[in-house]
């Protein structure tokens, strides 16, 4: 077990993890721990490859051509179904997530496909649970993970990420767990001088009166007055991680000329439900 004046991570694979912790999916929703790290769990020249062929197929811009920015300026660029965005409508939301299952249906031939490995790893340290794509009671299912890439200058501000504690989504069934997690597969890391842009876990669970600091853009200052801590997430391309939503965190904006992309999901867990599902 993780030491209770410690804040350290569970790492740096499947079997260590579940070597120190018999539950590591109930130490974070605990937030006994910052996260559940495992190292190299994707290959990186797959990777590099699949970066290729979403620049080939139109899916991402690339970063090399200069024109390509001019054309499309945005920061950030989506390949998947988000419920955070889209999740206004329902039935457009519902069908776009279909479009994207086809889509991933044949997006990763010839390589090991990422979003199966990410489920795998989950499914494994659910123990006794079962792993899914979340879905509705009539069995229509939500997107299986999205790929998000970031341009340079985007960031993330201190905040959570949670379907109904922030989005006021109540209509779905993902609503029913107790705990939100995420999931993160690095598949390229943003460089500019050595730095590169990684996640800031705070050891702050979300209230009523963190959000308020959350609102007015004073959460350092919170996080001074109060003594809270952190753990920054280092990552190298195909190192895959999970942390408790409900976590203050952010993601500082991102240098270079190199996008940061991630193969991202959220994942819906209670300790007593036998499934774990799994959106984007």
């Amino acid at each position: 077990m993780t030491e209770n004046n410690r804040w350290e991570p569970l790492a740096p694979d499947v079997e260590s993890i579940l070597a120190a912790e018999s539950d590591p999916l109930l130490a974070l929703s605990e937030g006994r721990v910052p996260a559940i790290i495992c190292r190299q769990a994707y290959s990186p020249v797959h990777c590099q490859a699949l970066i290729k062929r979403f620049i080939d197929r139109g899916l991402m811009r690339d970063p090399d051509d200069p024109a390509a920015a001019e054309r499309d300026n945005r920061t950030r660029i989506d390949i998947g179904t988000s419920l955070a965005n889209r999740g206004s409508d329902k039935e457009a939301f519902l069908a776009h997530a279909e479009d994207t299952r086809t889509l991933y249906g044949t997006l990763f031939e010839g390589y090991d496909d990422p979003v199966k490995l990410l489920y795998g790893v989950l499914d494994t340290l659910a123990g006794k649970k079962r792993a899914m794509t979340a879905r509705e009671p009539d069995g229509r299912q939500y997107g299986p993970a999205i790929f998000r890439i970031h341009y340079g200058g985007h960031t993330y501000k201190p905040h959570i990420d949670h379907v109904t504690l922030r989005e006021k989504r109540f209509n779905y069934d993902v609503t029913r767990f107790d705990h939100q997690f995420a999931g993160v597969l690095c598949f390229q890391n943003a460089m500019h001088e050595g730095r590169s842009t990684q996640a800031i876990l705070h050891r702050c669970m979300w209230t009523p009166e963190v959000q308020e600091s959350i609102a007015t853009d004073t959460f350092p200052d919170y996080a001074l007055r109060n003594g809270v801590s952190n753990y920054t997430v280092d990552l190298e391309q195909g190192d895959l991680y999970f942390f408790n939503t409900r976590l203050i965190h952010e993601v500082p904006a991102v240098e270079g000329d190199l996008p940061r992309i991630v193969l991202a999901t959220f994942i819906g867990y209670s300790p007593d439900d036998p499934e774990v599902y799994v959106w984007s």
